[in-house]
């Protein structure tokens, strides 16, 4: 009997590229999942280890049968010898594609930390993931719904965004945001006469493994969103590199020492340059990321201390605040007065970038006020004080310490 054997294209460099460039997107998720267990109180440590790997997996479900072809009108739904013949590049581009869409509830999770519901989040994902997400991700990087056209029509220049400082991150901190207000704080952040009860961060060593992690694989994140051995750049990788030093720096010298503003420094600065990474001097890279540095120390202690909202890893500021930054930022130091490449304009990038707030804010507010009202998306208090760990996973992050005490 003669076997049929489906014939495997050859795909070349830059399919190995994008591969190299997904596991390095994908090593961030465990950047994500230390940086909120080191943030988060030990008892819930477990629950945000848990949380990141379950988010990452229902996205892939959900990306793969309906947002890549919501953002790039692209489907899978044919037989294997189909897909190995014409879709090889396509399937790749998903694989990277997809590491960017799984962040933005690995954003989310760390704002609604430690009181969240576990299954109603992951329905909520699924849907960010599936719809909202996409919808922004295909105006943008897939060119649908001849929004960029009319942009680049009426201004000149299509709305730029290299790497996801709006279409990832912005999206992320402001869909979390609305999942924030809510929730409501924890129980006991704050006081009934105002006062702010500090809640320290459980691991100092586990947050900065968690930036470190994001820092390395950000590489990825940003130099390899061309996509193309040929479209490869070496300004991106300097003017990431800048960015983030320049938010370590600004982050240092606002938070004062800090060490949790010091390592999310890194990252507001990285979040910021992603957008005209491929546009910007290394001076004016630097200069945006230690903005971005400030702008997250100065908007975290306002929002935790004076607006009283409890975003628990500052992931508004971080993502949000830095994102949108990045996305008007793209537009000052992109261009050729201050250095930058040109070929961006400040109007498009305000329009687009407060676009992307308004779908993110729209779509969190229509997602999680049907789960509340429907489902609830709040522990209990007496498993919020019992702690997420034990109410939902029934295990500590160190058992055995429990047994022998």
């Amino acid at each position: 009997m003669n076997e049929i054997v489906a014939v495997q294209p050859v795909l070349g460099p830059d399919a190995f590229f994008l591969l190299m460039g997904a596991i390095l997107v994908l090593a961030m998720h465990a950047g994500f999942a230390f940086l909120e267990a080191g943030t988060v109180r030990k008892k819930n440590q477990v629950n945000a280890l848990v949380k990141i790997l379950s988010d990452f997996s229902i996205s892939t479900l959900a990306y793969f049968f309906v947002g890549y072809a919501v953002a790039y009108g692209v489907t899978f739904l044919a037989g294997a010898p189909e897909l190995a013949a014409k879709s090889g590049i396509d399937l790749m581009k998903f694989f990277f594609l997809l590491t960017f869409a799984a962040a933005v509830p690995a954003i989310i999770s760390g704002g609604i930390a430690e009181r969240a519901r576990f299954w109603p989040q992951l329905v909520a994902s699924a849907v960010i993931v599936g719809l909202v997400y996409p919808f922004y991700e295909g105006i943008v990087w897939g060119e649908r719904f001849h929004v960029q056209a009319l942009i680049e029509s009426a201004l000149g220049a299509k709305f730029h965004d290299f790497a996801g400082s709006v279409v990832v991150h912005t999206m992320g901190g402001w869909i979390a945001l609305g999942a924030v207000l809510m929730l409501g704080p924890r129980k006991g952040r704050y006081t009934r006469d105002g006062k702010v009860i500090a809640i320290p961060p459980s691991s100092i060593p586990f947050l900065a493994l968690g930036s470190w992690i994001l820092v390395v694989g950000w590489f990825g994140f940003n130099v390899m969103s061309a996509q193309g051995l040929d479209k490869i750049s070496g300004l991106v990788a300097v003017n990431s590199l800048m960015a983030m030093v320049g938010g370590v720096l600004g982050a240092l010298i606002a938070g004062r020492n800090d060490p949790g503003f010091v390592h999310n420094g890194a990252l507001a600065g990285l979040v910021a340059v992603c957008a005209g990474s491929d546009v910007m001097h290394p001076v004016g890279a630097g200069v945006v990321g230690a903005l971005a540095g400030v702008l997250f120390v100065v908007a975290f202690i306002l929002t935790q201390n004076r607006w009283k909202i409890d975003d628990v890893l500052g992931v508004w500021p971080l993502h949000g605040l830095a994102g949108a930054w990045g996305g008007i930022a793209c537009g000052i130091f992109g261009s050729p007065a201050l250095g930058g490449m040109g070929g961006v304009s400040l109007l498009a990038q305000l329009l687009g970038t407060l676009g992307g707030v308004a779908i993110a804010l729209t779509g969190s507010l229509l997602i999680y006020g049907a789960l509340r009202k429907w489902v609830g998306i709040r522990l209990t208090e007496e498993e919020e004080f019992q702690g997420a760990d034990l109410s939902i996973h029934k295990i500590t992050a160190n058992p055995e310490e429990d047994i022998t005490r």
